[in-house]
């Protein structure tokens, strides 16, 4: 269900209802199948609903019209739209002391082209996550996991007008695209107690 978080008291003026910036409800299943004695398979399915939260989903095009302000009652948003994820894992046991990952991910990215304007601040517009793991068991039984990430570069061009004249002040308006790509290296030890 939808997380009620604190008000960002920094973002009060920036975010609808003063500064409210809930994490949106998501649901989903998945199934793993132990294939063989070695190999793990699995297949999840996860909805998020970003269109329910304010700060998130309102579009920005009532900031554009002159009906809304930024931090106010149902105030310009990132106009997210709700995305379906669709994941696939394998994690096979190579040796006894050796465990290998790999996953990916799709979506369709949530920002419509029209709503790339206030999206410059979080263009979370990548679709495709590839994932690389292996874990260790150490002597001492103790784990040194590691893990990679790479997010596939997404564009998304913004429609004609995405920037409306005066938007912001003294600016002629425009186009705003956007890109993103990450890269993600973790490391982590754990200790058995």
């Amino acid at each position: 269900s939808k997380t009620k978080m604190g008000k960002l008291d920094k973002y009060k003026g920036l975010f609808a209802n003063g500064g409210e910036f809930d994490i949106p409800e998501n649901y989903g299943f998945g199934i793993a199948v132990k294939t063989t004695p070695k190999l793990t398979l699995a297949a999840d399915v996860e909805q998020i609903n970003y269109s329910k939260i304010a700060a998130v989903g309102n579009p920005v095009d009532c900031l554009f019209q002159g009906l809304c302000m930024l931090g106010g009652p149902n105030a310009a948003g990132f106009g997210w739209r709700d995305v379906t994820v669709l994941k696939l894992g394998a994690s096979y046991q190579y040796r006894d002391d050796l465990v290998l990952r790999a996953g990916f991910n799709t979506l369709r990215q949530p920002i419509p082209e029209s709503q790339t304007f206030f999206n410059i601040l979080a263009p979370g517009v990548v679709e495709q996550h590839l994932t690389l793991g292996a874990t260790w068991t150490l002597a001492n039984n103790n784990e040194l996991t590691l893990g990679y990430m790479h997010a596939f570069k997404k564009e998304v061009n913004g429609a004609p007008g995405s920037i409306l004249p005066g938007m912001p002040p003294g600016y002629g308006g425009g186009v705003a695209n956007l890109h993103m790509y990450e890269d993600s290296i973790g490391v982590a030890y754990g200790i058995k107690m």
